[in-house]
């Protein structure tokens, strides 16, 4: 079975609009006929992407099933339940637990425990170290980016595992091998941590998927029952709880205690910056003993893609202070250490020769250094920063605003050029804003034709009232929004079909007009030549029938018709253009 990556997109929901692209710091989505997919092997699972897609195409997997299975199978399971949880629910911790009792887990223990055990063994080895330059490995985002974009960062990442895989062994320790445990907070990237170390972490739930499946099981959280079993296992945090928040890590390992004052504690939350601290540094050079505590989300974990809430960033972090209990005295040794290497994995970069960005780049239309207008409208910060996803196959020419402008502006001229019809595109000004050859020759006299042809802008500007006799048709048609067709509409000695329809409501309308003068009077032509034959043909059956004895009626009846069949349209038209 393939496996199934923790952001997704639905395909028919993707809209186009390229916002999780500009949204991607590492640029890890691909464009295929029109639709953004995510490109695994390059995802770290920050969930930027989920937070910003306006249409919700961006999904993430849900592992709530999965749950189930272990629940229906009679295992133990327990939740790790992320510090972020006392600033997002407004309930007690009794009613928390009893919920997640409801739903089948068989006890519910705090993340923050896990973190407490990290932050003792970082502060021990910052007391032990030099010197050098140390980023914290809590969050896997982090982590995962400096792997695959930072890997000569990768052995200054601390080589202990995070506090969600600290806190699953701790509790394997405690209450035995065989429990299985599932992470529950607002990462997305903890579900990439529970496929890599299922002998720790048999799962990971978002705070939205348990939101789901509280509802999906009717439960009622404002009255749901509590009793004496409802508390965590197998004990309550302390410091740890401040993990989720900037800086919460770095308070942590202070209130451990570090043996001497050498230690640059620096705090970086988002990608962004992260990166921007990053550079120019040579980690094989730093002479002092500096600690970065490292959170992909701005802000920290309560700032995380599935929090769930509408709470301010200010009341979340006020009701997790609030929430926070602290010990007199730290231990100096960890219960629990899991060592983990973080070991380098590149993603490689593709490097393009001059001649094909150069190539690439004629495609869109970009032939010199002044078309390259790094609007970023495609999603990418520049036009060769395009070209390079565009050769690597993640792009398509359509991202580019200004080349499907061009386009399209291209295509409605050639349009416009051919058609044989007068076009005409009119503001709520009843000023021009486009027209054909056709418009100018049908009704610019010659002084007015050398005159606009002479323009730059040609008749762009012109009053439509100065050009056609009937602009009342135009305002009409602005005023009211409906499309107007006239037939045979008569001015004069000249007969025009006229089509005017709206292209936006009250602002602009345009107009297809074919010159019918001549066809009229063919059509008059015709039926005096019928009107001759009749007379003609008259006196000629007049003839055979005294010679025969015949009656004429129905030969004259028959070419009457003909003729007022033909004098009868032209009549009734040119009576019903004047009505």
């Amino acid at each position: 079975m393939e496996k199934q990556y923790p952001v997704y997109t639905l395909k028919n929901e993707c809209n186009d609009c390229y916002k999780c692209i500009r949204g991607c710091h590492i640029k890890a989505i691909k464009i295929q006929q029109g639709s953004a997919s995510v490109i695994n092997e390059k995802c770290i699972a920050c969930g930027h992407c989920v937070k910003v897609c306006p249409a919700g195409a961006k999904r993430v997997r849900s592992d709530i099933d999965k749950v189930k299975t272990l629940l229906i199978a009679g295992k133990k399971v327990y939740v790790s339940l992320a510090p972020s949880w006392a600033g997002v629910y407004n309930i007690p911790k009794e009613r928390m637990i009893a919920v997640l009792k409801k739903l089948g887990f068989a006890g519910v223990s705090e993340t923050a425990l896990g973190a407490q055990e990290v932050s003792i063994q970082t502060a021990k080895m910052l007391n032990n170290a030099q010197k050098g330059l140390f980023i914290s490995s809590a969050c896997p985002v982090i982590d995962d980016y400096v792997r695959l974009y930072k890997p000569e960062f990768a052995k200054c990442i601390t080589p202990v595992a995070s506090p969600a895989l600290t806190h699953c062994a701790l509790l394997k320790d405690m209450l035995g091998e065989d429990i299985k445990v599932v992470f529950i907070g607002p990462c997305i990237a903890k579900k990439n941590e529970a496929d890599e170390h299922p002998d720790l972490m048999s799962a990971a739930l978002t705070f939205d998927e348990l939101n789901y499946w509280i509802k999906e099981e009717f439960i009622d959280v404002e009255n749901i029952e509590t009793d004496e079993s409802c508390h965590f296992v197998p004990e309550s945090s302390y410091e740890g709880a401040l993990y989720p928040i900037e800086g919460g890590m770095n308070e942590t390992i202070k209130r451990v205690g570090i043996e001497k004052d050498d230690v640059t504690f620096i705090a970086v939350s988002s990608l962004e910056d992260f990166d921007k601290s990053l550079q120019n540094i040579n980690p094989d050079k730093v002479e002092n003993k500096i600690f970065v505590e490292a959170l992909g989300c701005s802000g920290g974990c309560i700032n995380g893609p599935c929090l769930s809430s509408d709470k301010s960033r200010i009341l979340i972090t006020s009701d997790i202070y609030a929430n926070t209990q602290y010990r007199n005295e730290v231990p100096k040794e960890p219960r629990k250490v899991v060592e983990i290497e973080y070991i380098p994995n590149p993603v490689e970069k593709l490097e393009y020769s001059l001649e094909q960005v150069s190539n690439a780049l004629k495609k869109i239309s970009k032939h010199s250094e002044e078309d390259e207008l790094n609007c970023s409208g495609c999603g990418y910060a520049s036009c060769r920063e395009f070209v390079n996803a565009l050769i690597a196959g993640d792009a398509e020419p359509s991202q580019c605003v200004s080349y499907m402008r061009k386009i399209a502006v291209r295509k409605a001229a050639a349009m416009l050029r051919c058609m044989p019809s007068a076009v005409v595109i009119v503001d709520s000004d009843l000023q021009i804003v486009e027209a054909n050859d056709s418009f100018e020759h049908m009704f610019l006299s010659e002084e007015m034709y050398e005159v606009f042809t002479s323009r730059q802008d040609g008749m762009t500007g012109a009053c439509i009232d100065r050009i056609v006799p009937f602009p009342e048709l135009f305002k009409s048609a602005l005023d009211t929004g409906k499309e107007i067709h006239q037939e045979h509409y008569a001015i004069k000695d000249k007969v025009y079909d006229i089509s005017i329809f709206t292209i936006e409501d009250n602002e602009l309308v345009g107009a297809v007009i074919s010159y019918v003068t001549k066809s009229e009077i063919d059509r008059s032509k015709i039926a005096q030549k019928a009107r001759e034959v009749i007379t003609k043909n008259i006196a000629t059956v007049q003839e055979i029938a005294s010679l025969l004895g015949e009656h004429m009626v129905e030969t004259e009846l028959l070419l009457s018709s003909i003729a007022e069949g033909y004098e009868g349209a032209n009549k009734g038209t040119n009576e019903g253009d004047k009505k």
